[in-house]
C-alpha cells in the first residue's frame, strides 16, 4: 500500500474519533497550550511591524511541526486537531435560545463562533453568523485537516492547526494586528486555498440536487468576499440551503460592508439545524471519499502485485 493510501485510512479514522471521542477541557486540550505559548511569545516579541510578525508566524509553525513528531500518529493528530463535532455543539448552543426568542442568551453563546459585534443583531443575524461560521470553520477544522493529514501526515495536520490558530489569534484588522498579523492571515489563506474548493465538492457530494445552484453561487458570488476562502464555503451554503448571506456586519467599531452571498430569504433559527445537518453530510462524504481512496490504492497495489508474480 502507497503512503497516501495508509495516510487516507489514518486520516478517516482520526474524523471518526473526534465524533466519538469526549472533548477535552479546554485546560488540558494541546491547542489551547499552542494558543497560551503564543502569546507568551507575543508578549515578550510584539513589534508593530510584518517582518516581526513573520517571525512570530515561522515560530508558531515550528512548534506546530514539533508537536505533530511528537504525536507520530496520523490519526491521533487529525482527532486532537480536528473539531466537526464540537463545532456542531457551539452552533447548537446558539440554536437552542434563538428558536424561544431569548436574543440576550443566543448573543452571550455567540462568540464561541464568531468574532463580530453582537449586540445588535436581530435573530435573523444571529442566525446568519451560525451558519456563516458553520461553513468557513468547517474547511478550518474538518476539510483542512483532512487534506494536510494527507499531504503531510501527522506534522501537516499540527502545522495547518498552528496556523489557523495563530490567525485567529493575531490575523485580523485591528490598529495592533494590521501588520503583525498579517503573515499568520496570509498564511493562513494559503493553507485553506485547496481545502475550500474540496469543501465544495463535498458539499455537492452531500446535497446533490443542488449542486448547479452551488457551482453558480461559487462561481458568481465567492470572488466578492474579502476572504479568498471564506466566500467559497459561505457562498456553497448559501446556495444549498437557498438562504442569503453576507451583508454587512461590524467587528467592534469598524464596519464592514460584506456582499450578500446566494439568493433566497435571509436565515431564520431554524435554518441552523439544517446547516448543522449540512455540515454533518458534508463530513461524513469527506470520511467515505477517504476509505474508497485507500480501497482504490489497495486495489491497485493487489493489481501491481498479481502482475509482477504472474507467469510469464
Amino acid at each position: 500500500m502507497s503512503r497516501l493510501g495508509r495516510r487516507s485510512l489514518s486520516v478517516a479514522g482520526g474524523l471518526l474519533l473526534q465524533k466519538v471521542l469526549p472533548e477535552p477541557p479546554d485546560r488540558w486540550h494541546p491547542v489551547s497550550w499552542f494558543g497560551f505559548a503564543m502569546q507568551q511569545a507575543e508578549a515578550v516579541g510584539y513589534a508593530d511591524t510584518r517582518a516581526t510578525g513573520v517571525r512570530h508566524a515561522l515560530a508558531g509553525g515550528a512548534i506546530g511541526g514539533l508537536a505533530g513528531g511528537a504525536i507520530g500518529s496520523t490519526a491521533l493528530a487529525v482527532a486532537v486537531c480536528a473539531a466537526g463535532r464540537e463545532l456542531r455543539r457551539a452552533a447548537r448552543l446558539v440554536e437552542t435560545p434563538l428558536l424561544v426568542g431569548d436574543l440576550a442568551a443566543a448573543r452571550v453563546a455567540l462568540p464561541s463562533l464568531v468574532g463580530r459585534d453582537r449586540s445588535h443583531l436581530d435573530a435573523s443575524g444571529i442566525a446568519a453568523a451560525v451558519v456563516e461560521s458553520l461553513a468557513e470553520n468547517l474547511v478550518d477544522a474538518v476539510v483542512a485537516p483532512a487534506f494536510w493529514g494527507l499531504a503531510g501526515g501527522a506534522r501537516g495536520v499540527t502545522v495547518h492547526r498552528a496556523i489557523n490558530t495563530m490567525d485567529a489569534m493575531v490575523g485580523h484588522h485591528s490598529d495592533r494586528y494590521e501588520n503583525f498579523g498579517w503573515a499568520a492571515a496570509r498564511l493562513d489563506d494559503g493553507a485553506n486555498w485547496i481545502p475550500a474548493r474540496l469543501f465544495v465538492l463535498l458539499v455537492m457530494m452531500a446535497a446533490p440536487t443542488r449542486a448547479t445552484a452551488v457551482r453558480a453561487a461559487v462561481r458568481s458570488d465567492a470572488r466578492l468576499h474579502p476572504s479568498p476562502n471564506a466566500g467559497v464555503a459561505e457562498a456553497a451554503v448559501a446556495a444549498t440551503l437557498g438562504r442569503e448571506l453576507g451583508g454587512p456586519l461590524q467587528y467592534g467599531g469598524r464596519h464592514e460592508a460584506r456582499p450578500r452571498l446566494g439568493d433566497g430569504p435571509r436565515p431564520e433559527a431554524g435554518d441552523i439545524a439544517a446547516a448543522r445537518e449540512l455540515t454533518s453530510r458534508t463530513e461524513w462524504a469527506l470520511i467515505v471519499t477517504l476509505v474508497l481512496l485507500w480501497w482504490a490504492d489497495h486495489r491497485l497495489g493487489q493489481i501491481s502485485a498479481g502482475r509482477r508474480t504472474a507467469p510469464r
